[in-house]
């Protein structure tokens, strides 16, 4: 049952603010913490880093970014079958708390069990508190896109302030106390979540569908299993005992991660006794997917690559301020709050004048838009390539292009999976696209290996092969959106007439 009270939230449920500020701390803490990783892993012994390789760095970069969007798959399900929404967001929250608390700690042990921890709460609570903001409403209540996007406008106002609070620790104070930073944004997000909890729907306190005492006891059997597993690799390869190349694994778990998106796509597509109308509508969904995978194995390379170049190639002087190297990719939550009032109000007027790209189109729009990101960086490598520092408005340039993309794909991917999935089959199609997100994330980890500071004169030329690779695939995207754009119409309009 949803809350009906038009007076609490700017005319939403009061619930919808207990969500919003427990987001807007929790992606503080998040972005603030991700924006330190690869510069921390990067930064000399001597400057208090890890004194890593470029191409160790953003492997385990990417690994921890696609490892978040994998485990948001058994958070979801333990909050179904086990907590209950609410206690998966507090119980999320204190392990994300826990994880930056560790990180925080200045000792080279820490930093990986400091991962582990935050990676393992973000799963926990990035899937259910989501799912919680659709709870407050009936299906019948109109508000319910309202609401998607004033939770979507905290996420990208915690990003700003974790990227300006836990930039200026790092460069002013010491990577440790930006660490701990980001540790006290979760503490007051947790705060003001007990605190106003009671304004949540009740039913969002259980899970949805309760596992028996048999299959309660086997699920805490797995889950201590899990941390004992996890916690001997962790300390085997603290120890020495174990050695570990994070850029040979991050290869693997791409691999593996690409062959579970296929083996559970084939099985429903095949499996899942599916009309003809939902097996032309999988099909079109399948393009939207590989647009999704290759667009965020470009897109993430603003935590590792980018970031990388503002810390050592972009004059960052602004009189006698210098800038912080993190304050860049707050670029990005900025633009996204400017523009997508913009993008909201184009689609409904393209729609007005009959005007309706297909999905696959509006995504391969986004991937293209995306990769002349990296022709803009493809130029500005090649002036530091010379030993010049290059200006900021490259980045800036570069961070524009990459949201506009992002507003043509992201929103828009989404939407096609809740439309063109087989309605029996919708959560586990949702669980199958975000697997396009971590497979996205890992590659692009594997990419930015290849900036080597060593080797300034390939630098360009990593940024034009992301470009072009973006480029052709969007360009193919195009080429089908004509067979696409007819499997979703007939799909859609066989499964209505049923």
């Amino acid at each position: 049952m949803s809350s009906s009270s038009t007076g609490g939230f700017f005319g939403h449920p009061k619930g919808l603010s207990t969500l919003f500020f427990t987001e807007m701390w929790e992606r503080m803490s998040y972005y603030g913490m991700r924006a330190l990783l690869v510069l921390f892993m990067t930064a000399s012994l001597q400057e208090e880093g890890l004194g890593f390789t470029v191409a160790s760095a953003a492997a385990i970069y990417g690994l921890y970014t696609g490892a978040v969007y994998f485990l948001g798959l058994p958070g979801g399900w333990l909050a179904d079958r086990l907590f209950g929404g609410q206690k998966a967001v507090w119980y999320g929250g204190i392990i994300i708390m826990i994880g930056h608390i560790i990180l925080a700690v200045p000792h080279e042990y820490s930093f990986f069990i400091g991962l582990v921890f935050v990676a393992s709460g973000t799963g926990l609570l990035k899937p259910n508190i989501s799912a919680m903001v659709g709870q407050l409403y009936s299906s019948e209540d109109e508000r319910r896109d309202s609401g998607y996007a004033i939770y979507y406008m905290g996420i990208n106002l915690g990003s700003i302030i974790g990227y300006y609070v836990c930039g200026y620790f790092m460069e002013n104070v010491g990577w440790h106390w930006a660490f701990g930073a980001a540790a006290v944004g979760m503490g007051i997000g947790l705060i003001q979540y007990h605190l106003t909890t009671k304004h949540l729907p009740s039913h969002s306190s259980a899970p949805a569908n309760p596992l028996s005492p048999r299959g309660i006891t086997r699920t805490w059997f797995a889950i201590v299993a899990f941390v004992i597993i996890v916690a001997s690799v962790v300390v085997a390869a603290m120890t020495g005992n174990l050695v570990i190349d994070p850029v040979i694994i991050a290869g693997y778990v791409a691999i593996v991660f690409s062959l579970i998106f296929f083996a559970y796509f084939g099985i429903i597509y095949f499996k899942g006794k599916l009309t003809e109308a939902e097996k032309r509508r999988m099909w079109a969904l399948f393009l939207v997917c590989v647009a999704s995978a290759c667009f965020w194995s470009g897109f993430e390379q603003a935590g590792s690559s980018l970031n990388l170049f503002a810390r050592d190639y972009t004059d960052r002087l602004v009189g006698s301020f210098e800038i912080p190297t993190a304050w860049f990719q707050s670029l990005n939550a900025i633009f996204i709050i400017v523009l997508s009032p913009f993008f909201a109000a184009l689609w409904i007027n393209l729609s007005k004048k009959m005007i309706s790209p297909s999905y696959s189109v509006k995504c391969a729009f986004g991937l293209i838009i995306m990769a002349s990101g990296f022709l803009v960086m493809f130029m500005a490598a090649h002036y530091a390539a010379e030993g010049l520092k290059v200006a900021p408005y490259w980045l800036v340039t570069t961070y524009f292009l990459h949201t506009v993309g992002e507003l043509c794909l992201s929103p828009v991917a989404l939407s096609a999976v809740s439309r063109l999935s087989p309605q029996r089959f919708s959560g586990q199609m949702m669980g199958i696209f975000v697997l396009t997100y971590s497979i996205g994330n890992i590659i692009a980890g594997i990419l930015a290996g290849g900036f080597d500071p060593n080797n300034m004169e390939e630098i360009p030329y990593l940024y034009l092969q992301i470009a072009l690779f973006s480029i052709g695939v969007g360009i193919v995207l195009v080429l089908m959106s004509f067979k696409a754009r007819i499997w979703e119409k007939q799909g859609l309009s066989e499964t209505g007439a049923q």
